[in-house]
């Protein structure tokens, strides 16, 4: 962790940089400063929650995921408390999301997919299990650790099966539309696993095929052609695979296939290996309604910050899986959600040009110590994009900056920083062996 003027504390947990972004809640990179374990630290503002009415919601979040311990599951290691915030501590995973490998690296051999399918019923049998039913499966909320294994994530939209009415039905319309079952967007209510597995069958697709296979940009036309089911299978697929996707992708969730029956089929069992792990203990909610009653919580330590944060060589290799500090131009980068870039600028001068650089490409600037927050006033696809920018310092003449997607399409992100870039072209650091390059 970087220990520079500021150094914020939230119980035994040490706060670091920002990792993602939501609505209603932060997520920051945190370090147990007793056992040194990193953790992902999810902070919620308690009068913004109350205020919108979303105590129940997050409520439900907190106790979906303290009754799951599973190997394909993030797990929730507490809850805690301030007067004035919520800190919800989990695992911290670090392999990113399979949307990213999905759009990096294109479609997956059958092999590789299938490892992946496999993880992901064995975690969403065992919700189901629980009681526990996700409505919004899909890549982004699926996460990779350090070995390559699956992690279910983002049980925000999760429903427990005490939410279930007298018809034995969920009724709330929710999830990513691209994703969601037929029977989601009817008045009629629906079965949660069976919906939760259609979700599946489309994650399935998506990793065979590359490509969803429901998409239209008009969502009547999307309903339409996931209320009939409408999509064509690339050549490339095996009969057996083909023939699996479409016993999941049935627009009647009364004869779509089960789980047990997906764990019977042939080219589900192909290298299949069952989950081994300790069932958790009976589990304790006192301390989710605690953290809404004020009751003895922890309280934050923080300073106003008047200098970029140094950054030593551990936070340069942690921040990145394969840094490349001299390059901001790599082609590689398309389709990241941040990049980074080191300039020998001094840090005003850096703030004041990425300023100048955004403004004429649609966006309001917020300024906080060495901190840029970046608004599209124009609404893209998934609302305004919002860009996160923050002025590290390595060396006294030495500064990093990253460039982060806090909210919106990453595409439009990516779109955004290429034009960036242009315009900053004088400010990056160029190594000897760069310029060469540029020649």
């Amino acid at each position: 962790m970087s220990q520079g003027k500021v150094r914020r504390l939230v119980g035994k947990y040490e706060v670091g940089k920002t990792i993602g972004e939501g609505t209603f809640a932060r997520v920051k990179f945190a370090k147990n400063v007793e056992t040194g374990q990193h953790v992902a630290l999810k902070i919620l503002d308690k009068e913004k929650v109350l205020k919108c009415m979303m105590a129940e919601q997050i409520k439900r979040e907190i106790a979906t995921m303290k009754l799951i311990k599973h190997p394909n599951v993030v797990d929730l290691h507490e809850v805690i408390g301030s007067k004035k915030k919520i800190f919800i501590v989990l695992e911290f995973v670090t392999g990113g999301e399979l949307f990213d490998k999905i759009v990096n690296n294109g479609r997956m051999r059958e092999d590789e997919a299938r490892r992946y399918f496999q993880q992901l019923i064995n975690a969403v049998d065992y919700c189901h299990s629980r009681g526990v039913y996700h409505r919004d499966l899909k890549p982004e909320n699926l996460l990779l650790d350090s070995f390559g294994n699956l992690k279910v994530s983002d049980f925000g939209l999760s429903a427990l099966s005490r939410q279930v009415r007298d018809d034995g039905l969920l009724h709330t319309s929710c999830g990513t539309p691209n994703y969601a079952a037929p029977e989601v967007f009817n008045a009629g209510g629906y079965d949660g696993a069976a919906a939760d597995l259609w979700s599946c069958g489309v994650i399935l697709f998506v990793l065979l095929a590359g490509y969803l296979p429901f998409d239209d940009s008009n969502l009547m036309i999307l309903y339409k052609k996931i209320s009939s089911a409408e999509f064509s299978f690339p050549p490339w697929l095996s009969y057996a695979a083909m023939r699996l996707i479409r016993r999941i992708l049935d627009p009647n969730p009364v004869t779509r296939i089960t789980i047990p029956e997906i764990l019977d089929d042939d080219w589900f069992r192909i290298d299949y290996k069952p989950p081994v792990f300790d069932e958790k203990e009976d589990t304790n909610l006192d301390d989710v309604e605690a953290v809404f009653k004020d009751s003895e919580g922890h309280h934050v330590t923080e300073k106003k910050e008047e200098k970029p944060a140094p950054m030593n060589a551990f936070d340069l290799i942690s921040m990145s899986r394969g840094l490349n500090l001299g390059n901001f131009f790599d082609v590689g980068q398309e389709f990241k959600r941040e990049t980074r870039f080191t300039s020998k600028r001094p840090a005003k001068e850096i703030m004041h040009k990425i300023e100048e650089a955004a403004k004429p490409l649609g966006f309001d600037v917020h300024k906080k110590n060495y901190k840029l927050r970046l608004e599209n006033v124009k609404a893209g696809r998934k609302g305004n994009l919002k860009v996160a920018t923050e002025v590290f310092q390595v060396a006294p003449s030495l500064h990093l900056v990253e460039v982060r997607k806090a909210k919106g399409d990453t595409l439009e992100f990516n779109k955004f920083y290429k034009n960036l870039s242009t315009s900053l072209n004088d400010v990056v650091w160029k190594t000897e062996e760069d310029r060469q390059e540029l020649k």
